[in-house]
This record gives C-alpha cells, sequence and structure tokens, in this order.
C-alpha cells in the first residue's frame, strides 16, 4: 500500500498556520532566496526557524525549497541556507541544481534530498537515474498522464510526488528559468 502525504506550499506564517490545522502532513517553503516561488512573502531566518518549530511540534514535516539553478557566485549561499534549515531540523530539502542536490547529498546523507519538479523528470529512466543519484523522492512534471505516474510508481523504489493543484510559469513544468527571464519570477534579480 502506498503512503499518501497531503504536502501544502506556505508562503507565510499565516498560511502555514492553515496549512497545518486543515490537516497537511507536511509543508514546503522558501527562505528569502534560492526558490521558485520569489513572488510568495517566503520566510526570513528568524521565520524560517520558527516555521519549523511551530510544525514539528504539531507533528507536520517540512520541506525547504532551494528549487532554482544557482550560479557559481551563489552556491556557498544556498549551502549556508541549507545548513541552517539542517541545523533548524527541516525535514527535506527541495532542489532543482543538480550540483547542489550532489553536494546536499554529500554533506548531509541523513537528510531526505528531493528532485523539484523544475528539473523536468517526466519518465521512469529520469527517476531510476535520481534514485541512483541518492535523491530520496521525485516531483514528477505535472503533464504525466495518471497510466504514465502509475507505471513510474510500479517500476520504481523512489518516493514519488505530484502536484494535484498548482499554477505553472509558462504551461511547461521545468522551464522556470526561462520564465524567469522573462517575467523575473524565480529570482528576486537577475
Amino acid at each position: 500500500m502506498n503512503k499518501i502525504e497531503l504536502l501544502s506550499p506556505v508562503g507565510d506564517f499565516d498560511c502555514l498556520k492553515a496549512a497545518v490545522q486543515a490537516g497537511s502532513n507536511c509543508v514546503y517553503f522558501g527562505g528569502e532566496l534560492f526558490n521558485a516561488r520569489a513572488s510568495a512573502n517566503n520566510f526570513n531566518d528568524n521565520e524560517l526557524k520558527k516555521a519549523i518549530e511551530y510544525a514539528k511540534i504539531r507533528n507536520v514535516k517540512t520541506n525547504l525549497t532551494l528549487n532554482t539553478l544557482i550560479k557559481n557566485d551563489e552556491f556557498y549561499d544556498a549551502l549556508n541556507l541549507a545548513k541552517k534549515a539542517y541545523e533548524y531540523g527541516i525535514d527535506a530539502i527541495i532542489v532543482q541544481d543538480l550540483g547542489l542536490a550532489k553536494k546536499l547529498i554529500k554533506l548531509f546523507p541523513d537528510l531526505p534530498i528531493h528532485a523539484s519538479t523544475q528539473m523536468s523528470i517526466h519518465n521512469l529512466d529520469g527517476v531510476l537515474e535520481a534514485e541512483k543519484l541518492g535523491f530520496k523522492r521525485v516531483v514528477l512534471s505535472r503533464e504525466l498522464s495518471m497510466n504514465e505516474i502509475k507505471y513510474i510508481c510500479d517500476n520504481s523504489n523512489i518516493e514519488i510526488e505530484v502536484f494535484i493543484h498548482g499554477a505553472l510559469c509558462i504551461s511547461y513544468s521545468g522551464q522556470c528559468l526561462l520564465s524567469s527571464m522573462i517575467g523575473a519570477r524565480s529570482r528576486k534579480s537577475w
């Protein structure tokens, strides 16, 4: 039997409270940088710690989104944010950048790293490769049919996550880099 988890996005503390009180098993949110939800309020360092503590007390898991591509000069800032979240007790980190993901998997072997939908993983081979690289979960592309999702689930041993609702930047999963360059949505600045 597959375990079903209700995972909700939260952009600020009021959204966090609402998701927890409505029965979410897990929430995901971003810090002030390096997440594809730049238009959300997001959490500064102090709020990040409080959000994790609030959820943990209520037995709700927390995932941090570091789901944008990381530039060379941003790499250590992204690592430091991940380290802080790890120290605060984050349950998983959702990542797009493969280099960052590999570094996090190496530095924090007990912290689940999830392959973001931004990675455009849309077939069994992609899922199996993510599993081989050490990811604990793959967030599949939103364009997959129920039959394709079932096929992937039946033929892999990694956790699978799918969106049941959500916006698409340019109507195709994983293309937010282009969207961010066109509309400056994924980052505060380019």
